[in-house]
């Protein structure tokens, strides 16, 4: 019996991503495509990933069931030349303004000590924290918002686009605090999570009132901020963390 993969489209919050299941429900990885990073569970997935891509974005469904053996194994070069039009080759990243993938960038802090962990699943109602960050400065919950070319004005507790208010803090705030919450039932005693906004944009910050439980960054601040920040967690309390947080059944409640 073939192997069967599922494929489901994602927007919301401004992202929009494709997120690639096994027929048992086991995640295979997923592409976003805003800026074309393609991540897979495993690395040797990578290219099943991108095709299983290849093959929703030309099917035009909402969801999209398929063997891999066959319908896979069918995409010609024609085929693999859309997805590279669309997704980038996959051994570059574009450069000028949109530069590496965030979570490209968060990967580099392995060598300080950091563990990141890409599209964790919150619960069963499709939500996904894009990033979620634990190293010697703590752990960060990470989602980035793309508004090129706009004026993005950060306070205490407003964000404003080109004039407009978005609740992009109020919904950081909330994710940072489901995923403590998680993580301290799953038996991270002590867990604070913070939440950072990753901005691609015309950013400008209130330096006399910043917000005090979020982060706001630009792209380009990724990965040195972090690698400034104080430590607070020894290489002993990262790894445990970061182990638990790999965990699909931390994640399932």
């Amino acid at each position: 019996m073939d192997e069967v993969l599922t494929v489901r489209r994602w927007r919301r919050y401004g992202a929009d991503r494709l997120y690639v299941t096994h027929e048992t429900g086991a995640r295979v990885g997923s592409v976003d495509l805003q800026s074309g990073e393609v991540v897979a569970d495993d690395p040797v997935l990578e290219a099943r990933v991108r095709r299983a891509a290849q093959a929703y974005l030309r099917s035009d469904v909402p969801e999209l069931v398929l063997p891999v053996t066959s319908e896979l194994a069918s995409l010609d070069a024609l085929d693999e030349a859309g997805l590279e039009a669309w997704l980038g080759d996959g051994d570059d990243h574009p450069r000028g303004e949109r530069g590496s993938p965030v979570g490209a960038r968060l990967d580099r802090l392995a060598d300080d000590g950091w563990q990141a962990v890409h599209d964790v699943p919150l619960g069963r109602q499709g939500s996904v924290v894009e990033h979620l960050l634990v190293g010697p400065g703590g752990i960060y919950t990470i989602t980035e918002r793309r508004h090129p070319g706009s004026d993005v004005r950060v306070a205490a507790r407003t964000i404003h686009v080109d004039g407009r208010s978005v609740p992009y803090l109020r919904d950081a705030r909330l994710e940072a605090a489901r995923v403590q919450g998680l993580l301290l039932a799953a038996g991270c005693a002590g867990a604070g999570v913070r939440a950072v906004l990753v901005i691609t944009g015309d950013l400008s910050r209130d330096a006399h009132d910043p917000p005090q439980d979020a982060l706001v960054i630009a792209r380009h601040e990724v990965p040195n901020v972090f690698r400034r920040l104080p430590e607070r967690l020894d290489p002993a309390r990262v790894s445990a963390i970061a182990q638990v947080a790999r965990r699909r059944t931390t994640w399932a409640r």
